[in-house]
Parts: structure tokens; C-alpha cells; sequence
């Protein structure tokens, strides 16, 4: 039972969220649209932002289980970005919210997944220190970051799946292959 309120909780979140922005929704509203009382909610979630939270940690959770090989960038990242475009004015009202180093986190969070499992995946038979690892696994996901904010920022309006694509192709491949790197194509 517990499980199915937290799921109608969730839903009925995202679904106002979609109606309006983050800062004009209230626990008030979400335990009436879901027939249940505040007590219901506080028992299961904080606040808003614990919510909030508990979403994007079950979809950064979903995509890194579901991810079954990150030998293209640009792939595993337009698959994390599916739930920005299924839910593209959620997205956008949390975005711009006042919540928004709660949204930025989580964002560098799944950037950082999916640039761990790719830099793992393309480098795996590559002697490289554990320092060297880590520098091109954070350098991968501030590019990620980066773009994907740009890309909110412009609204979504153009494909960020051949963006991601042209910046590895462009960026990381040659700067990988000049250190005698060999690199899966993308």
C-alpha cells in the first residue's frame, strides 16, 4: 500500500508540474488531488524537495540499470535525457525554480554516470593511473553539464543527441588518440 501512495504521490506531482511552475504547488493540493492527508505525505516524503529528490534518484537509478553498454556517448546520454523530454515542462518549471542547486546537483549526478560508464567502457584496456581516470571522467561530465544546460537553456530546440556527438567526435577522440589512446568509434 505503501508503495502505491508513494507512486500516486509521484504522479500526481509530476502531472501539476506540468501544469505550472515548482513554487506554485503545495503538499496541500497534492494530498487532495491524491484523497489522502498531510500526515500521509509527511510520512513518506520531508518536503517538496524530498521529492523532487526521490524522482531524480529513481531515474538516474532506472538509466544506469537499464544502461546495458555506454559505448556511445551520445546515446546514453540522450537515453538519461529521456525523462527531461517525457516530462519537458516538469523539467523546465524545476529548472527554474528556486530549487534550482537541488536540479543542478542531480543533473551533474546522471552526467557523472553516464560519463563513468563510458569512460570505463572505452578505456577499460588502457593502462591509465587512477588519477588520469578520474581527470577525464570529471573533464566528460562537465562537458556534459555543460552542454545539457545549454540545452535547457535554449529550450530543447535542437537535437543535443548530435550535439554530444559532434563535441566527442570533434573534442575528446582526437585529444584521446594524440596520448596513444585507442578509442572505440562512437
Amino acid at each position: 500500500m505503501a508503495g502505491f501512495m508513494k507512486k500516486e504521490i509521484k504522479a500526481t506531482f509530476l502531472r501539476l508540474l506540468e501544469e505550472r511552475p515548482y513554487n506554485q504547488i503545495t503538499v496541500k493540493e497534492i494530498v487532495k488531488e491524491c484523497g489522502i492527508n498531510r500526515n500521509s505525505f509527511y510520512y513518506h516524503y520531508a518536503d517538496l524537495p524530498a521529492l523532487v529528490e526521490e524522482i531524480i534518484d529513481e531515474e538516474i537509478g532506472r538509466f544506469v540499470r537499464e544502461q546495458s553498454s555506454f559505448s556511445s556517448i551520445d546515446e546514453s546520454l540522450t537515453e538519461a535525457l529521456s525523462f527531461f523530454r517525457e516530462h519537458k515542462r516538469a523539467a523546465y518549471h524545476v529548472y527554474n525554480s528556486v530549487n534550482r542547486d537541488l536540479f543542478d546537483h542531480y543533473l551533474m549526478k546522471n552526467c557523472e554516470s553516464v560519463s563513468i560508464g563510458y569512460v570505463n567502457s572505452i578505456l577499460a584496456n588502457t593502462p591509465l593511473s587512477e588519477e588520469d581516470l578520474q581527470a577525464i571522467i570529471h573533464f566528460n561530465a562537465y562537458v556534459c553539464y555543460g552542454a545539457v544546460t545549454r540545452w535547457l537553456d535554449s529550450g530543447m530546440t535542437y537535437d543535443i543527441h548530435e550535439d554530444f556527438r559532434r563535441i566527442f567526435q570533434l573534442m575528446i577522440e582526437p585529444a584521446m588518440k594524440q596520448q596513444g589512446m585507442t578509442v572505440d568509434p562512437l
